[in-house]
């Protein structure tokens, strides 16, 4: 496993968006039209095609604070419009840590990083979830999302692995930017469910102190 680490890159572009995380062995359309990301995109097809997606933290500052943890992914498709925007889809690879940001002359931010604490992302092994043990989860997400608008193709998402459902439902789900975070930091799958779950509970407990008092 150590090889397949040393395979990576110690250096990346990071993409800072909020409210949006990727796991690894997911995958996730992007559209691109700002030009700082327009150079970094042209750049990592250059090289390795390779990207971080990170979370910066809430602030008021015009270069946010990146939180420690992110998912480095590949550009697996590229497609150009005619107005200049770029299509990607970027498919997750691993989970990272910031080790430093660094000084660049670039539209867009760079970091040093490692992959060490992450290596689990690039085992095949399945965890021991059985879809039984979700049928609570999807149920209470499927309302969650509902009543906040959301959509979801509920057949094709029950056609994926486990690991590939939970990750994608975490993605997806409208939780909050921290929300988001501590999923995305959780050691294994199962860890996985469990914060899925406590933070299920919460929006279920608020919607139904929201019933009550009205």
């Amino acid at each position: 496993m150590k090889k397949k680490i040393d395979h990576l890159p110690n250096k990346i572009p990071v993409f800072p968006l909020s409210n949006f995380i990727i796991f690894p062995r997911t995958t996730v359309p992007l559209n691109i039209f700002e030009p700082r990301y327009i150079d970094m995109v042209d750049d990592a097809m250059k090289s390795n095609r390779i990207i971080g997606m990170v979370q910066p933290k809430k602030s008021n500052q015009n270069i946010p604070l990146l939180y420690n943890i992110g998912c480095a992914g590949k550009i697996t498709s590229f497609n150009e419009t005619n107005d200049g925007k770029y299509l990607i889809v970027l498919a997750g690879i691993s989970r990272f840590k910031i080790i430093e940001e660094l000084k660049n002359d670039k539209l867009y931010r760079e970091c040093s990083i490692s992959f060490d604490d992450f290596h689990y992302d690039l085992e095949e092994n399945k965890e021991e979830i059985k879809f039984s043990d979700l049928e609570l989860i999807f149920k209470e997400l499927k309302s969650l999302f509902i009543k906040q608008g959301y959509i979801i193709n509920w057949k094709d998402l029950e056609k994926q692995s486990l690991d590939q459902t939970i990750n994608t439902l975490a993605m997806a789900s409208p939780f909050s930017l921290e929300e988001k975070q501590v999923l995305l930091e959780t050691i294994n799958l199962n860890e996985r469910k469990k914060k899925l779950e406590e933070i299920l509970t919460t929006y279920t407990v608020d919607n139904f102190s929201n019933k009550t008092l009205q």
